[in-house]
């Protein structure tokens, strides 16, 4: 009896070892597989944190070629057509784009001291550039190819309105040059590129989008940054008036650098401010079209814009002498204080009077337009702009025929909100502002009577329906 307890217990131990044996034995291969999908796991995690840094890094902080518009791809060709022409590498370049812009109000307002309302617009100029490991620049116009390759050293351009460069495209980067080095910055590094552009004439400021594509890039290649975004501006518009001579306020630019898809521009040059002003619920149906002449002004140093803004700052100097404490014309904004200075110089200066009631009317009008802007009342935004073109026609004396012809043939058609000249004047394009379905109306009736009005241009004229872009945007061409 006690043999077999024995026996008995002996056996439960005997189990006993082998359950824990085998329990070990389990937990092991539990742990070993544990490990193994442990291990699998983070691997995964690895992966996939490589791949989203690769895809940061790739596509979020270096600019990306990927979703390019068809006109940009076709931009993309003419730039590398040109390069291989010229000799010029820009593989695996970055390509700076810079819009147009459309100016909704006040046209002119700028150097008068007026707030500013406008939109980018997707005409753009195209820089495809590349450090050359150089301090030489060489640059190429797709657009000017007579011009051939612009070579020059920072520091060794022409003087100011140098006549010698006056007539070429040359001045622009020139200008940036010699700005950049007044401002004390150093550019010691040289890039090729080449420039391919689709903005109109004139209108459109082309040469604002030019100036600031050229400054953007000079700075970036030469790792130079500049906080404050006015400098900026400030920068392009000396460009123009101080090497270029052209004497243009600050309005293009403004629009232009500032510029976002799918929103209005708003400036307060007092509270040196911008705003976006999204278009309101109801305004769906606006669309923006540009009648191009095929007209081309030679630059604002030539044109009627020079004369007018004389006359402006003359006016104001005058009405200073009367006692009159006012900065610039946008300071004229009560009737007592605008029907005073007209009665001191209608019979003297009615010119010069005539200016002044196109500035005075168009800022009381362009509140009215900001209101209907944000209400999403487009048929108010049309006929302030119509408002606008007719004083910039008779009070301030500085359309052209073939932009007057444009408008008149646009305000024919049924669904043309608003219609005038764009820009600086005298030549260049027409701007409408147009309902969705009428748009096509309004196209073909260009297309069949401006050949009759202006019988010179009849095979250059253009008629686009524009998007509001981003003012400046960067991406990488490959290949």
């Amino acid at each position: 009896m006690l043999f077999s307890a024995l026996f008995f217990a002996f056996s439960i131990l005997i189990l006993a070892q082998i359950l824990q044996k085998r329990a070990r034995i389990a937990k092991i291969a539990h742990e070993k597989t544990c490990a193994k999908f442990t291990n699998s796991v983070t691997q995964r995690i690895k992966s996939a944190k490589n791949q989203l840094v690769s895809y940061f890094i790739n596509d979020i902080v270096r600019p990306t070629s990927t979703g390019l518009k068809m006109e940009d791809k076709q931009a993309i060709e003419k730039l590398k057509s040109a390069a291989a022409q010229t000799g010029l590498d820009i593989s695996h370049c970055k390509i700076r784009r810079t819009s147009s812009r459309f100016c909704i109000g006040v046209e002119h307002g700028d150097y008068n001291g007026t707030e500013l309302f406008g939109v980018g617009t997707d005409r753009f100029i195209w820089f495809a550039y590349k450090p050359n490991g150089t301090p030489k620049n060489r640059l190429f116009s797709v657009n000017l190819p007579s011009d051939g390759i612009i070579e020059f050293q920072s520091g060794n351009i022409p003087a100011p309105q140098s006549a010698n460069v006056v007539n070429s495209w040359a001045r622009f980067p020139y200008g940036v040059d010699y700005i950049l080095r007044k401002n004390g910055y150093k550019l010691d590094k040289g890039i090729d590129g080449v420039i391919y552009g689709n903005i109109p004439g004139g209108g459109m400021s082309r040469s604002a989008s030019l100036t600031l594509n050229l400054i953007l890039t000079m700075l970036e290649v030469n790792n130079i940054e500049v906080s404050d975004d006015f400098k900026i501006i400030e920068m392009a518009q000396a460009v123009e008036n101080e090497y270029i001579g052209s004497p243009c306020g600050q309005l293009d630019q403004i629009m232009i650098y500032f510029a976002k898809e799918n929103m209005g521009t708003h400036y307060n040059p007092r509270q040196r401010k911008i705003d976006y002003v999204p278009l309101g619920k109801g305004g769906e149906d606006l669309r923006i079209v540009v009648m191009d002449t095929g007209t081309d002004r030679p630059g604002l140093d030539k044109s009627t814009y020079k004369i007018r803004r004389a006359e402006c700052e003359q006016l104001v100097k005058l009405a200073q002498a009367k006692g009159y404490k006012i900065k610039n014309l946008a300071d004229i904004k009560d009737d007592q204080l605008f029907n005073d200075i007209t009665a001191a110089f209608k019979n003297s200066n009615p010119d010069l009077c005539d200016r002044l009631k196109y500035i005075y009317k168009a800022q009381n009008r362009f509140y009215k337009m900001m209101d209907a802007w944000r209400a999403g009342d487009i048929a108010t935004v049309g006929s302030v702009f119509r408002e606008d073109g007719i004083g910039l026609r008779d009070e301030y004396k500085i359309s052209g025929p073939e932009l007057e012809a444009m408008c008149d043939i646009a305000r024919t058609v049924d669904g043309v909100l608003g219609e005038r000249m764009l820009g600086g004047g005298d030549k260049g394009a027409s701007g409408a502002l147009v309902k969705s379905d009428s748009v096509e109306k309004l196209k073909k009736t260009v297309e069949s009577e401006y050949p009759k009005a202006a019988q010179g241009y009849a095979s250059k004229f253009a008629v686009h329906t524009c998007k509001i872009v981003d003012g400046v945007k960067v991406f990488n061409m490959e290949g």
